[in-house]
């Protein structure tokens, strides 16, 4: 059996790059060695820059229909409320950032909408199917499968934090486990505390304890801190001891648990994000502490990344195009790993001020300025560059009606922008030589939005990858650059 792009691992990682490449055209396959599709919350917050990804790939109405902004953290400390906390306080929508704050949505309902969105392109997840080894020489990838042996053109390894294809293929996973800090978690139900509110007991001497409700469930999702004596199984009637000993008198009473585990706190990343036609994402690459909520979101960018690199080398662009995965994708797992760290030490340590969500967990500001994809051109750049977000905006199209940007980028091509008196026979040309792969826009403005948000004074051409980055600024008037950059990444039609 052949195929392009073979898929090893279902959760939300796999599953993002497997709904990128369907919309491509892409061949792949997804498979789960699970025989049944992971039930339990583990993750449970999608930030605004995965929530943009997942607008793009066409389920966002249906995702926040199944969530909820500005749950409020509820302090106790036994029976008595102390008071109570919105971690994304003032955070609301804007022109430029629609999503502006975190989403609280279980990670098996994120996974169920994808696997849906994937159904609509008449693709699957093969469960049941472990990989059992693999090969690869310079042009495929032999991969033995449960039941067959696969040759493919690339492989992604999404198959979690004990990856067997970062083991097979010899990657360092540098780091450290914190022995000393465990938790116990687990998905349960009871019916004595309301679900507007994250409830919390966090100065207990016995360790910290936390209900969250999960939207669009029945169920809270448990984190109890625990020593180093605790004992492997986890069990109902073990958290139900916990609730009772570090919330005395509240008369919570826990039921139907339908996930628990034992976590440790694992600070780990590799050391590289591809070996020839192998490469990893998500978990696979980088493990982390939970505190910020950025695991499931950094591997849904990793693959979102990935997706439309491997799609335009497929095509016939430069195989070296896929070498700035790792270039962008590795100095972010890096600076998470230090980030969800120091809010993981503020949490524990009662540092309520300095465990606030900050913008860097938003993950809005993730740039690669510094890479070989960032085209800054202009010679008085302002303050959004190449390499950066590109924004969204209202604008108004040449028949009167009202669009937005995001729905101008939405799909798997590049978008030029055109910002005043550009050059218009540029458009024509590149839409003469690339077709449908790129999407030409004159920004018409609505109240200067779109001039603001992409801090442009003067007549300016804005190429934005398919990833929603920005790859390439310049003046209005000159094509050189956007030819080169579009040679590197696109084959001519």
């Amino acid at each position: 059996m052949e195929t392009q792009v073979l898929i090893i691992g279902a959760g939300p990682t796999g599953l993002a790059l497997a709904c990128d490449l369907a919309r491509r055209g892409v061949a792949f396959r997804i498979v789960d060695k699970a025989a049944d599709y992971f039930a339990g919350s583990r993750g449970k917050g999608l930030q605004p820059r995965s929530l943009e990804v997942l607008d793009d790939l066409g389920v966002v109405d249906e995702i926040i229909a199944n969530g909820r902004f500005h749950l409020p953290f509820r302090g106790y400390e036994g029976t008595k409320v102390l008071g109570d906390r919105d971690p994304h306080e003032g955070r609301e929508p804007t022109p430029d950032v629609p999503y502006s704050s975190t989403l609280i949505i279980p990670q098996w309902r994120v996974e169920e909408i994808l696997r849906k969105r994937l159904a609509g392109f008449g693709c699957h997840v093969e469960l049941a199917t472990e990989l059992t080894g693999f090969e690869q020489n310079e042009e495929t990838v032999i991969a033995a499968l449960t039941n067959e042996v696969v040759t493919a053109q690339y492989m992604l390894g999404a198959d979690g934090g004990r990856s067997f294809v970062r083991g097979a293929l010899g990657v360092g996973f540098e780091g450290e486990t914190w022995k000393s800090e465990r938790m116990l978690i687990g998905d349960v139900q009871t019916d004595e505390l309301d679900r507007d509110h994250w409830h919390s007991w966090l100065s207990t001497e016995l360790g910290g304890l936390a209900l969250c409700p999960l939207p669009s469930t029945n169920s809270f999702q448990l984190q109890a801190m625990i020593g180093p004596d605790e004992p492997e199984q986890p069990s109902l009637e073990r958290l139900q001891q916990i609730v009772d000993e570090r919330a005395p008198g509240m008369g919570i009473r826990l039921h139907h648990a339908t996930w628990l585990s034992l976590y440790r706190a694992n600070v780990r990343m590799v050391d590289r994000y591809r070996v020839g036609r192998v490469f990893l994402a998500g978990d696979a690459a980088h493990v982390h502490s939970p505190a910020g909520g950025q695991g499931m979101n950094t591997g849904i960018q990793d693959a979102y990344n990935l997706g439309w690199k491997l799609s335009a080398v497929l095509r016939g662009a430069p195989a070296a195009l896929l070498d700035t995965y790792e270039e962008e994708r590795l100095p972010v797992a890096a600076w998470m790993l230090g980030v969800t760290s120091r809010l993981h030490r503020d949490s524990l340590h009662g540092d309520v001020k300095n465990a606030q969500r900050g913008p860097e967990t938003l993950q809005l500001g993730i740039s690669y300025h510094e890479n070989s994809l960032a085209r800054e051109e202009r010679s008085n750049p302002g303050t959004v560059q190449a390499g950066d977000r590109a924004p969204d905006s209202p604008c108004q199209n040449p028949d009167g009606t009202s669009a937005r940007l995001f729905d101008i980028f939405r799909g798997p091509h590049f978008t030029l922008l055109g910002f005043g008196a550009f050059n218009r026979t540029i458009f024509s040309e590149i839409q003469q030589v690339y077709g449908g792969e790129v999407c030409t826009y004159a920004v018409t403005d609505v109240d200067s939005h779109a001039h603001r948000a992409y801090d442009i004074q003067n007549d300016a051409l804005v190429l934005v990858r398919p990833d929603g980055y920005i790859g390439l600024m310049t003046d209005g008037a000159s094509a050189k650059g956007l030819r080169e950059y579009l040679a590197m990444t696109l084959q001519i039609t």
